[in-house]
């Protein structure tokens, strides 16, 4: 006896009839009650029976409690004499009959050695084989018919989309917390993923045909026309006949139609396809009970409990069926014995003779080795049909929009850089531009990982090449060609030219974030110096403009000039002033300070619009540096300072001596501050 497992079921008394009848002991029944709790069923029979005895008239309530022990024994026979004895006194109600069918369940379980793994359940059923799937929709479970990708990455059927009352992408909802669920765009302006669905008629051409006549079927029977409907699901399961899921509907379908013969064969089909699916022995068990043949429907509920404990409508089916077989049992009870019907089952648990005939049989129980992972037929496969067509290579971290095309990512963003329609269909994509969400097609993605991936390995090569040759600033550095900059000193930039897009992009996917500005120059395009910028910060606007937030860092000087991809380029060399000592020093220090004053002097004289004009670029006047070499008031200085001609711009760019640029502001702030 499995005392163990016995001993955590909770024991439910039933009330007896008559608590007062003579040869009732209260003392013995309490006992009996404690044998149960520990798992003693043996011993609590004999007290049962003792106590049955005793008395004039049978007490159904105790008949019942018998019932349970001998059952939790594993005595089934005897247990379900004992039932009938309490039906023939009064109609059993399902809930009294739980035990009876938890334990039957749990000996079909043991005798097929289930386990947690082999559960399924009602919500959810599959997903374990649905995560392994690359092509099934995660909100159907089927193939992916009419593919829609949503600005996640995460591809759905569009019927699935627009019948999903959550409006949110499922995939995304069930990450970790710190990740925000994708809102769904407006149904309406996403549409059939061009490649994906290209992809998936031309590798499971059968499958697609048979999906595509099955969701027929089911827009049909929701409208009632059933005959129509039959005839979609027929057209269907010719093409797929192994599809335990649709063989499930239809014969959902035929039940509804009165076909309950084909009903009935479907279900066996489910049941030998997957043996350990809960769902097919449920429907099996409805055709049955539907057509007439309550055991074998009983026989086909308590599989159903068995692979599934927790389900309790089909457990409180199963109790139904058998409440109503005891009641005719009862009627029969003087005439024909039990054990006809119910082989008596040792303390292991033997399977009961009536259920030997059970289809599915032991060795096909254990062997459902059934899979949902769908394979591409390697002849099938071909790298051309992962070409972009932008820049004619494979796909590198592709990306859908959400008129249905798919592109690289890069290949995309340049594109509109110039234009914000689609390169092919011309569809206007603003709304993509204004979130900025360029999320992969996961699904391709995979698919180039699982299939493809040398290929893949050698176009991440390529682009990994390009990448560190754009982040190389010590070979070339990208020139943004409008002002003059300067160290330490803020410099905002509004960019709209589809060149300066490129550039300010990948100077923050290379993750430089630098990149240089020079003034214009009519004969060489920008100045032989220039000031290098860090990019501190980056807004976009809805058209693709934005401002870019950055920041003088050095300056330098141009060695040659070049171009890449429409914007400037150079090869540059970094400027560093020359460290002033000794008595060079302390004069430096007298004319430090005397400019200083000066310029103090100065801003402290302008209007207060303007003071907050400058204050609002540069922030407020640095103080004093009592160990001046180089410091930022003395860049706000010479910004201020309006040197003139271009010529001086560059010569002033080009002196290494602190000193001379100090100098140089001096009597521009003696002319402005001298009296008038």
């Amino acid at each position: 006896m499995e005392a163990g497992a016995h001993s955590r079921v909770e024991q439910y008394v039933h009330d007896l009839s008559n608590p007062s009848a003579p040869g009732l002991c209260t003392e013995m029944l309490g006992v009996a009650e404690e044998a149960c709790r520990a798992g003693d069923f043996d011993l609590a029979v004999e007290i049962y029976s003792s106590q049955l005895a005793e008395l004039e008239h049978k007490d159904r309530g105790l008949c019942l409690r018998k019932a349970d022990a001998l059952a939790h024994g594993g005595r089934i026979a005897d247990a379900v004499d004992s039932y009938c004895i309490a039906a023939s006194i009064l109609p059993l109600r399902p809930d009294e009959l739980q035990h009876l069918v938890e334990v039957i369940a749990r000996t079909i379980r043991t005798k097929e050695q289930f386990d947690g793994k082999t559960r399924c359940f009602e919500s959810d059923e599959l997903v374990e084989e649905q995560n392994r799937d690359l092509f099934s929709c995660r909100l159907c479970s089927c193939l992916l018919t009419e593919p829609v990708t949503l600005v996640c990455g995460h591809t759905f059927c569009r019927r699935c989309l627009e019948d999903d009352l959550k409006k949110e992408c499922r995939s995304c909802a069930t990450k970790t917390n710190n990740v925000k669920p994708c809102r769904l765009l407006n149904m309406d302006g996403c549409r059939v993923n061009v490649i994906v669905s290209g992809l998936l008629e031309k590798w499971f051409n059968s499958e697609s045909k048979a999906r595509r006549c099955w969701m027929e079927g089911e827009h049909l029977w929701k409208k009632q026309e059933l005959s129509d409907a039959i005839v979609k699901f027929n057209e269907a399961v010719d093409l797929e006949p192994s599809t335990c899921r649709l063989l499930a509907q239809r014969a959902e379908l035929l039940m509804e139609m009165k076909n309950l013969g084909q009903a009935t064969k479907d279900a066996d089909t489910m049941c030998q396809l997957r043996p350990l699916w809960p769902r097919a022995h449920y429907i099996k068990a409805v055709a049955l009970m539907k057509a007439g043949r309550p055991e074998e429907a009983l026989q086909a509920y308590l599989f159903c409990v068995a692979l599934k404990p927790d389900w309790s409508a089909v457990k409180l089916e199963a109790q139904k069926d058998e409440s109503s077989s005891m009641l005719q049992k009862s009627e029969k009870l003087n005439s024909v014995g039990l054990s006809s019907h119910f082989a008596p089952l040792s303390r292991k648990r033997k399977w009961p003779e009536n259920m030997k005939t059970s289809e599915p049989p032991n060795k096909q129980l254990k062997e459902d080795n059934f899979s949902w992972e769908r394979r591409v037929p390697l002849q099938l496969l071909d790298s051309v049909d992962f070409e972009c067509s932008l820049c004619m290579r494979l796909f590198y971290e592709p990306v859908t929009t959400p008129c249905g095309h798919t592109f690289c990512l890069k290949c995309l963003e340049r594109c509109l850089d110039h234009n914000p329609n689609c390169p092919l269909c011309k569809e206007n994509l603003s709304e993509s531009l204004v979130t900025r969400a360029y999320s992969k097609t996961l699904i391709i993605e995979e698919i180039l990982q699982r299939y493809l991936s040398d290929e893949l390995a050698e176009r991440r090569k390529v682009h990994e090449e390009e990448m560190n040759e754009l982040s190389n600033l010590n070979q070339e550095v990208p020139i943004f060609v409008c002002t003059m900059a300067f160290p330490t000193i803020p410099c905002p930039l509004h960019v709209f030219e589809p060149r300066y897009r490129l550039m300010i992009r990948r100077s923050l996917e290379t993750g430089t974030k630098q990149f240089g500005m020079c003034i214009a120059d009519e004969l060489k395009g920008f100045a032989d110096y220039g000031c290098m910028l860090s990019v501190r910060d980056v807004k976009f606007f809805p058209d693709g403009r934005s401002v870019v937030d950055t920041i003088g860092v050095a300056r330098f000087k141009v060695l040659s000039h070049g171009q890449r991809d429409g914007y400037h380029t150079a090869k540059i060399e970094y400027l560093e002033d020359n460290k002033i000592e000794g008595e060079e020093l302390t004069e430096l220090l007298k004319l430090h300070d005397s400019v200083y004053d000066q310029a103090l002097a100065w801003f402290t004289s302008l209007k207060e619009d303007m003071k907050n004009q400058i204050t609002g670029h540069f922030g407020q006047l640095p103080i004093k540096d009592p160990h001046p070499q180089v410091n930022t008031w003395y860049w706000v200085d010479r910004f201020l300072a309006a040197l003139g001609s271009y010529e001086n711009l560059v010569h002033f760019w080009g002196t290494p001596m602190v000193r001379h640029g100090v100098g140089g502001s001096w009597p521009y702030y003696r002319w402005k501050t001298k009296p008038s």
